[in-house]
């Protein structure tokens, strides 16, 4: 008796890469699958968040066609996003406003919804305190949504939770910032592997080595690997720089000149509210760095 083969195509998510294979989430459950033979040949490279069609046969997934993506981080790679957690910390390692806003520029840039997550307040004392408490504020008055949890005492880590529900999310952060603890403390079950800040580096091991999707509260995650150093993408030029600052796009009608870049021109509104305080100095400062290594980079290519 011939056996019995089951084919259907189905659509599903992508949610985890593994030794040449796609796993992939369908309303009928997860399938292990390959890609067809003539994606490398096309240029077409899946990864984790794409949505695909699958075709199967005796539950082996062949992915057909990658649907067109909302967007696409190169690093982490990683598509369809509809908001990443920016996670830094309070304290070790010390909170950066500079890599903070690295990351508020990359993400600003894709047009994905950024929420920040401030871990491990708990280890907060003295002036370090006070410098982030004020920090935090002058983001949130920018507009940000910004969430202080501390891992280990689980303070705010519930406020997270309602923000996955029907959303797919990808959690960043440089290395050590306590991703995998958030996530652990989120759902305990999930174990992910952690590791402590190494004292001479001020930096942690990278515990997560893959994009991987993870269910949790009604929605999708992505663990991702942490990062020490983000690149702006090549695409990038000075003009989409100054519209990842919303505070200066509040402000530009009100620039002297059209097309302010807001460094040195007479008459910037965004220069005159730093001034006046009423914009952060290190946003600021750090747009100014940006546009410089932008610059650098046109130069060099």
């Amino acid at each position: 008796m011939a056996e019995n083969r089951i084919e259907d195509n189905r659509d599903g998510t992508i949610i985890r890469l593994q030794g040449g294979f796609y796993d992939v989430m369908t309303p009928q459950g997860e399938i292990r699958s390959r890609a067809r033979g003539n994606f490398r040949k096309r240029g077409i490279s899946p990864v984790v968040g794409d949505e695909v069609v699958l075709h199967i046969e005796s539950e082996t997934g062949y992915i057909l066609e990658v649907k067109d993506r909302q967007n696409f981080l190169v690093r982490p790679p990683v598509a369809n996003i509809d908001q990443a957690l920016l996670v830094v910390s309070a304290a070790e390692p010390d909170f950066s406003a500079h890599l903070l806003d690295r990351f508020l520029v990359l993400i600003e840039a894709k047009e994905i919804q950024p929420i920040i997550i401030l871990t491990k307040m708990d280890l907060l004392q003295g002036e370090a305190e006070q410098g982030v408490l004020e920090a935090i504020a002058a983001y949130r008055t920018i507009g940000y949504h910004v969430i202080e949890t501390s891992s280990e005492t689980l303070a705010g880590v519930e406020s997270v939770r309602p923000l996955l529900k029907d959303k797919t999310s990808v959690l960043a952060g440089q290395s050590g910032v306590g991703k995998s603890s958030l996530l652990n403390a989120l759902e305990p079950s999930l174990a992910l592997e952690t590791s402590h800040i190494s004292k001479a580096l001020g930096r942690g091991r990278h515990t997560t080595r893959h994009v991987t999707l993870i269910p949790l509260g009604e929605g999708l995650i992505a663990d991702t690997p942490g990062f020490s150093n983000l690149d702006f993408p090549h695409e990038m030029e000075l003009e989409e720089l100054r519209w990842c600052f919303p505070e200066f796009v509040a402000l530009q009608d009100e620039c002297k000149y059209r097309g302010c870049l807001h460094l040195n021109e007479p008459g910037c509104a965004v220069k005159q509210a730093v001034e006046a305080q009423e914009i952060m100095a290190s946003r600021h400062t750090n747009y100014g760095m940006f546009v410089e290594e932008i610059k650098n980079r046109t130069r060099r290519y």
